[in-house]
């Protein structure tokens, strides 16, 4: 494979404090979401060996500030242009100026030099939150987090992925017995919240096909579940398929994944 075909893919974040992903396709770099502080997000880029003024887009999902904390910061910064939806930004004061602003809508694909991005709507307590896949050549990842049902829509965009970036948010006894209010357990369980461990496994039980090679579990509750937990359900579902497993912590940098 040259250097024009790889694909590269490194959990900057992942978790209720803060949530950002890298993706690299041939010379094209990107952030997807970024919810810690610019100088966090500097400071994890840069211990992944990744510098930050090679980026060239931020794509944002969501308003909620776990996903778009250090945006602004990040977009004046470097010049970085930001991909994001209407709702998204109407809803999201607080991003601030913004060196470029590219809109984009759920449902229609759109274009970043070679790299395809295709939004669809999930299921969340934010104003038109998105799911993506991103296809660049032969390679099709999904990004899927903040999501409290794996709708049809959501299962129909994820197939024949290369690698899955996927929400497995809580355990739900961990969740019941925690020291969250009840109203907060109930958005989390609810269809506008967050997938179970359970939800997670039942998802990619489905999606698990020939071309799917990898899977990250993602957005992962500190006070409700734990990395061992979250892989040892979906570990149970994807054990004949041979894919590879791994888990975004909140705390620093994940594995810088090749595709």
């Amino acid at each position: 494979m040259t250097q024009e075909d790889r694909v590269r893919i490194c959990p900057i974040a992942s978790g209720s404090k803060g949530n950002s992903v890298f993706v690299s396709c041939g010379n094209l770099s990107l952030l997807i979401d970024a919810g810690l502080s610019g100088v966090e997000i500097e400071k994890r880029l840069k211990a992944s060996g990744i510098s930050p003024d090679s980026l060239d887009a931020i794509v944002v999902t969501h308003e909620h500030s776990d996903h778009v904390k250090g945006v602004g910061v990040l977009s004046r910064r470097y010049n970085i242009p930001v991909y994001i939806n209407r709702q998204t930004w109407e809803a999201a004061p607080k991003i601030g100026r913004l060196a470029r602003l590219e809109w984009f809508q759920c449902g229609t694909p759109f274009m970043i030099d070679g790299l395809q991005i295709d939004p669809f709507t999930t299921s969340h307590d934010a104003a038109d939150p998105a799911g993506l896949t991103l296809s660049y050549k032969s390679t099709k990842i999904g990004i899927a987090t903040d999501m409290g049902a794996a709708t049809g829509l959501v299962k129909q965009r994820l197939r024949h992925c290369s690698l899955l970036y996927i929400e497995s948010n809580h355990d739900p006894d961990m969740l019941v017995k925690g020291p969250y209010p009840w109203p907060l357990k109930q958005r989390i369980r609810g269809r506008q919240g967050h997938l179970s461990n359970e939800d997670a496994a039942a998802l990619l039980k489905e999606l698990a096909g020939k071309e799917l090679k990898h899977v990250i579990l993602a957005h992962l509750s500190e006070k409700n579940n734990t990395p061992e937990k979250a892989y040892q359900t979906a570990e149970t579902v994807l054990r004949p398929t041979g894919v590879g497993i791994d888990v975004a912590v909140p705390h620093e940098p994940g594995t810088l994944i090749r595709l």
